[in-house]
């Protein structure tokens, strides 16, 4: 089989043959038919130093199981986390994921907006309901209808605070204030209220202040997810949290990338928890399969739906290409993806190539790649 490894520099990459991988007892072997990516794929390579193949967002059908899994069969359409780090990653062929960490992927759900779902959606899972405890749509202790439970998600149409939103009202929390950018359209359709964050940290808080006033809600939040997690989104959530008992859950861990790093504390009163989702790999695995399970539930009734995705073009051959151009920030309220079976069709893929697509500084080198290959 074929897989990308892609270098710490982010201007070359290699497409391998490895050997199809065997399963363990609870895995699956799956042959990925779209790969999806996330802003990781290419900053662990990048802040590691380590070349390594980063997929981890997969859709396909099961190819084969290990002998200790009963609730998948090859033939089977799945989306699947596969677990970071470890081997055999989604920018390939065939990856492998645990069955606690796979979804059956209703035929109402195309690929596409499969390899969107797996790990946006159990990060915003453990986010809201491992780290902010609040109540799954299931749990008898969801709050009552009527009941006003504001939630502020900070980068509401990034993948991961997009699916928070809808997880949020199927757990009856509202009204949801969210905040985006570019794609306030978009951002519009999950939040309740949309504040801009290019108009500043002052202008932030006095418009969560302000929302929270017209509810009659006082003038801080006790529900905070950081989906974002850089800059100024930690002083901004820090200034409007509830620091009697309020919680704040971020992606990204402050120590490392708030403003002022070392330096910078939430205040007192506050719970603060960093969200780690690689814990379903680890010590919450019955999370991560209770909640694989009522994800392939929400799907097919419609109750959860994937993020909006850009296709690439030229499936393995353009995963770089999509990696620099998250590294520049090119995407907003929309993940890119690649269908792997458009990776052999060079001289098609070519001329579907669209000019824009290579947009970064190392494009030429892309260029110089297909070019050769071509000639091969």
């Amino acid at each position: 089989m074929k897989e990308v490894i892609i270098q710490p520099s982010l201007d070359t990459f290699e497409v391998v043959e490895s050997p199809i991988p065997t399963p363990k007892d609870k895995y699956l072997v799956i042959k990925v038919v779209v790969a999806g990516s996330n802003p990781k794929d290419w900053k662990f390579p990048y802040w590691s130093g380590k070349a390594f193949n980063t997929g981890d967002d997969i859709a396909g059908i099961v190819h084969s199981v290990g002998k200790d899994v009963y609730e998948f069969k090859p033939g089977d359409r799945v989306a699947a986390y596969h677990e970071g780090l470890t081997p055999h990653g989604g920018f390939a062929e065939y990856t492998v994921a645990p069955d606690w960490a796979t979804i059956h992927l209703p035929h109402n759900i195309p690929f596409e907006e499969g390899a969107t779902i797996p790990l946006a959606a159990h990060t915003a899972m453990v986010a809201l309901y491992l780290n902010l405890k609040l109540p799954a749509p299931f749990d008898a202790r969801r709050f009552p209808e009527g009941q006003k439970v504001p939630l502020l998600i900070y980068g509401v149409t990034s993948a991961c605070g997009a699916f928070a939103a809808q997880l949020a009202r199927l757990s009856g929390l509202g009204p949801i204030i969210g905040v985006a950018g570019r794609a306030s359209d978009f951002a519009k359709t999950l939040a309740d209220y949309v504040l801009d964050y290019r108009k500043g940290e002052d202008a932030l808080v006095a418009g969560v202040e302000e929302i929270l006033a017209k509810e009659g809600l006082g003038d801080k939040v006790a529900y905070i997810f950081d989906a974002i997690s850089e800059g100024e989104s930690f002083e901004v959530t820090s200034r409007v949290v509830d620091t009697d008992g309020g919680r704040i859950s971020t992606v990204l861990p402050f120590q490392y990338f708030a403003n002022a790093r070392e330096d910078f504390r939430y205040p007192n009163g506050v719970e603060y928890s960093n969200t780690n989702v690689l814990r379903i790999f680890d010590t919450h695995k019955d999370l991560g399969f209770i909640w694989s399970r009522y994800f392939g539930r929400l799907l097919e009734a419609g109750k959860l739906k994937g993020h909006p995705c850009e296709v690439i073009p030229g499936g393995l051959n353009s995963i770089l290409m999509g990696l620099n151009k998250l590294k520049d920030g090119q995407a907003s309220g929309f993940k890119y993806v690649y269908r792997i079976e458009e990776s052999s069709d060079i001289a098609t893929r070519l001329h579907k190539l669209d000019p824009a697509l290579v947009s970064h500084k190392n494009s030429r080198k892309v260029e110089q790649f297909f070019n050769f290959e071509l000639l091969q």
